[in-house]
């Protein structure tokens, strides 16, 4: 795309591939630096190579506030800045907006660096990858500076390339999730407070090795999603807040510019800001061949503020359509994720009726899910609808099971220091919770740590508690979160048909408040696989379902199999079904003639051939808060 096609679709808030003409770009031994700043009076480069001297090279505005310079000499790794004087004579240095790397905090100077450099080898994965909404997704969600450190207290993307893989390879998942890489000033914000939209973080090593990462993941065949903050920015002085003076990325009004985080909002109605944005994402899609990208905060896109009673922010949903159009015409394989604590219709709808994301986060179901998990057994009975509430909306939009960070911070305790009951009876609980999760329609997703049933929340200093895999109990979770994901990987009716309304999945009993037990089935073209969930401390010998179909089931799994810590109460043979014939009520016709005299005659003779219908029937074994998963081949 020419300079001149990009420059008038950056002004239109229409272009993905701004990142090819603003920033630094090195061609033989000059470098090119551009950069959008309207609002000022001058502007200059900065640097290492020129002694940070802000009248060596001064840049010159070439038409509708873009600045340019050539500067021979510049090296790779040289730091820079850009030093802008406003139009009331104030100057200071701003990182520079498009820069592809930075210096590691505290310090704040942009790096030139050559990206064509990098090198690929997954041409197979690339030529193969889909958006997947009939393929199993089970995705591992990975804060990268706190996973495992290494004996000096650091991480590196060489670690997550040496030890990560081998271990989502081993234990079942499909995607890597990695909280936001993007530079950011300060750790406790886990990368969700921006200083650098196209600048991946030099906290744990180069652009070079970063690839390295991504390209043996796929070649392992595992995906990678990246995080992305589209909403705010920090407030830091070297960012983007009064980049040239005025607010040329934030709203303008304080109002509007405020967020609740303590950062600035971008004004999303702003085409320049809208075209900085989606070529961030075409950036890191096209440089690192990331797979999905999920977008922070949705719902402050939607509403101004993320508050519904100050209505719909137009603009902003101007700008997230664009995105997912523009995106997904140029990478018709590439997951766009929306994570939207809103009810608002039709995220995952095609821009022409909605917002063009191809998953949402179903926050809704994780909310009701955990707050029945946390529920005294005794008045399960009462809530019995908030695991059957889901499936009356679930078709609304293609949505993604979440047990994600935010389930693991702020007070509110990890997924299974959430679960009801004693230390033991957690364990039992939360095995039957992730059952019920992977056996539900929905792509899946979990936090680092879920696997290993960790109960501190946490923290980004800190690497996962490992050593808790020294302890029987949560070896054996491990084993099983393990074999969950491999059952889940081996039997396709578990996610062909996510999305495809009762086709993939049918209640057996949705209404069994009772005993507090659930059961449904999925099923596609060659197996039939039933879940039955035990909600309570009562154990069953015999307990009596409907089945699907007539035929042998399997036991493929159970959760309280000892091997995972369990009492051991399974189903070790198939079981078959049997056959019974269930007698039905009398029409009402037929009932109101059998109290007349007249209908005794009837009645008699209706006796000879009373109706019924047959039904196929299973008995099976349920351990107390058990979960059993039964398979029958058509």
């Amino acid at each position: 795309m020419s300079a001149k096609t990009i420059i008038e679709r950056f002004h239109q808030g229409d272009t993905i591939r701004a990142y090819q003409l603003f920033g630094a770009h090195r061609h033989g031994d000059n470098c090119t630096f551009t950069v959008y700043a309207p609002g000022a009076a001058a502007v200059s480069v900065i640097g290492s190579f020129n002694d940070w001297d802000h009248t060596a090279h001064p840049m010159v505005m070439s038409e509708n506030g873009i600045w340019e310079v050539t500067i021979p000499g510049v090296r790779e790794w040289d730091s820079y800045k850009l030093h802008i004087t406003d139009q009331s004579g104030r100057s200071f240095d701003k990182a520079d907006p498009y820069a592809a790397y930075s210096e590691t905090r505290p310090s704040s100077a942009s790096k030139v660096v050559d990206l064509d450099r990098i090198t690929w080898t997954d041409e197979k994965w690339m030529s193969s990858r889909t958006r997947n909404y009939d393929r199993p997704v089970s995705i591992y969600e990975v804060y990268a500076g706190g996973w495992q450190k290494d004996d000096k207290g650091n991480c590196t993307y060489d670690q997550l390339r040496e030890k990560l893989i081998p271990y989502v390879i081993e234990h079942g998942f499909t995607h890597i999730e990695l909280m936001p890489l993007n530079e950011h000033p300060f750790d406790g914000s886990w990368g969700y407070q921006v200083s650098g939209y196209y600048s991946l973080t030099s906290r744990y090593g180069n652009p070079e090795e970063f690839a390295a990462f991504v390209n043996a993941c796929h070649e392992a065949g595992i995906g990678v999603i990246m995080d992305v903050v589209p909403v705010h920015f920090v407030k830091d002085d070297f960012g983007l807040r009064e980049f040239d003076g005025t607010p040329l990325y934030e709203y303008p009004h304080k109002n509007d510019a405020e967020s609740e985080w303590g950062t600035l909002n971008f004004d999303l109605g702003r085409d320049e800001v809208r075209s900085f944005l989606m070529s961030s994402v075409a950036f890191w899609l096209e440089t690192y061949h990331i797979d999905g990208i999920r977008i922070d905060a949705v719902s402050n896109l939607i509403y101004w503020g993320g508050n519904r009673d100050r209505g719909v922010n137009g603009g902003s949903l101007e700008f997230v359509k664009r995105l997912n159009y523009h995106i997904h015409e140029a990478y018709p394989d590439v997951m766009m994720i929306a994570e939207d604590s809103s009810d608002f219709p039709h995220v995952t709808s095609d821009v022409d009726i909605g917002l063009g994301f191809d998953y949402k986060w179903d926050l809704g179901w994780m909310h009701d899910t955990l707050k029945y998990y946390e529920t005294d057994p005794i008045y399960r009975y009462y809530d019995h609808n908030k695991l059957t509430f889901s499936m009356m909306y679930f078709y609304s939009e293609r949505f993604i099971l979440p047990f994600s960070h935010d389930e693991n911070v702020h007070g509110k305790k990890t997924v299974i220091d959430r679960m009801w009951g004693t230390y033991e009876q957690k364990f039992a609980q939360v095995r039957n919770l992730y059952a019920y999760m992977f056996a539900h329609p929905g792509k899946k997703l979990n936090f680092m740590g879920n696997e290993i049933a960790t109960f501190r929340e946490f923290d980004e200093a800190k690497e996962l508690d490992w050593f808790l895999l020294k302890y029987p109990v949560h070896d054996a979770f491990l084993r099983y979160f393990t074999d969950l994901n491999q059952i889940y990987l081996h039997h396709p009716c578990l996610s062909k048909y996510d999305y495809a309304g009762d086709r993939g999945f049918r209640w057996i009993d949705a209404d069994n408040a009772t005993q507090s037990i659930y059961s449904f089935f999925r099923e596609d073209e060659k197996e039939i696989l039933v879940c039955i969930l035990n909600m309570t401390g009562a154990s069953y010998e015999d307990f009596v379902l409907p089945a699907p179909a007539a035929g042998k089931y399997v036991e493929v799994l159970n959760s309280e199999k000892d091997i995972y810590g369990g009492c051991n109460m399974c189903n070790f043979k198939p079981l078959k079904t049997k056959e019974v014939k269930i007698a039905l009520p009398p029409e009402p016709e037929e009932k109101a003639a059998e109290e007349t005299a007249a209908g005794k005659t009837a009645k008699k003779k209706r006796a000879k051939k009373e109706k019924y219908r047959v039904e196929h029937q299973l008995t099976v074994r349920l351990a107390p808060f058990g979960a059993v998963w039964l398979v029958m081949e058509k």
